[in-house]
């Protein structure tokens, strides 16, 4: 890992950027319910537009690879329905009933929940640090949870958007839990272009099975929002993250990426008109709180 000075500014600068990149995701899904779409054509169209990118990423870094064993294939498969596919379709599916605020402070609890399914899975002792993370994270929830509640008109619609994103942050973890073996495997690289190319098939056989293809038939807003979205909150983040990673190492990017929260809760603010509460401020901290005692090593 690079210890000069500028490769130190410039992996901080990118780590930075990518959690601006990911926080922006829910604003562009909330901005586009604006008209009337689904949750799946939004995530088709954020998945084909992203595809070529990837499925060149892919490409480049299995040329020399070696050729994928069945059980390779299978994990492959389930990894990439699990997260880019199911974990994204049911947070799209979420921010049509709670604030990109509240969205971003849920599925920010995936770190503590890959903990929760270690223990369960591999039968791992938990950590004084882990259960700390636990409980400062979910009352960090608890916080946010009650000011939409007391905000919000129909308080159902409220428990079911958070019920899809806390369902969509377990996806995610049940991802993160797996991906550690087959990205020694596979390479980071070719193991997130192959997911890519999963989780697409997946979110184009839902469409067909779900949707009539005049679906597609939007205004030039939808697919702008959505072209911003794959572009500034998938693509360029994702290699920005990895780069990041690569110059500062794994945990200084997960420190600066507790940006997000902050960073989704100003945006909603400026942009979607949602409030900020003393609430919402003390859920935060508190959430930020739990993960970094869960990310970061001692």
């Amino acid at each position: 890992m690079p210890d000069t000075p500028s490769a130190e500014r410039s992996g901080v600068l990118l780590a930075f950027l990518a959690a601006l990149g990911f926080s922006l995701k829910a604003i562009f899904v909330k901005l586009a319910y604006a008209w009337p779409v689904s949750a799946i054509t939004l995530l088709a169209l954020r998945m084909l537009l992203s595809l070529p990118v990837f499925a060149w990423v892919g490409w480049r870094a299995g040329k020399s690879a070696p050729a994928l064993s069945r059980r390779d294939m299978l994990l492959l498969c389930f990894l990439g329905l699990c997260g880019y596919y199911g974990s994204s379709l049911l947070d799209f599916m979420a921010l049509q009933y709670i604030s990109a605020a509240l969205e971003r402070l849920i599925l920010f609890t995936y770190p503590t929940l890959t903990v929760l399914i270690a223990r369960v899975v591999f039968k791992r002792r938990l950590h004084w640090r882990e259960l700390a993370s636990i409980l400062l994270s979910y009352a960090g929830i608890g916080f946010a949870f009650a000011h939409d509640l007391n905000l919000a008109q129909e308080s159902e619609r409220i428990w079911l958007g958070a019920g899809l994103v806390f369902a969509s942050s377990l996806a995610f973890a049940v991802y993160l839990t797996g991906s550690g073996t087959m990205i020694a495997r596979l390479g980071s690289a070719r193991f997130t272009a192959l997911c890519m190319l999963v989780s697409t098939c997946g979110t184009l056989a839902h469409f067909a099975i779900s949707q009539p293809f005049a679906a597609f038939i939007l205004p030039w807003q939808v697919y702008a929002l959505v072209l911003a979205m794959a572009v500034f909150s998938t693509v360029l983040p994702v290699f920005m993250q990895s780069a990041a990673i690569r110059r500062i190492g794994a945990s200084r990017s997960a420190l600066i990426g507790t940006i997000g929260p902050i960073a989704t809760l100003f945006f909603g603010w400026w942009w979607l008109g949602e409030s900020i509460s003393t609430h919402q401020m003390i859920g935060t901290a508190l959430v930020l709180a739990g993960v970094l005692l869960v990310s970061l090593k001692r």
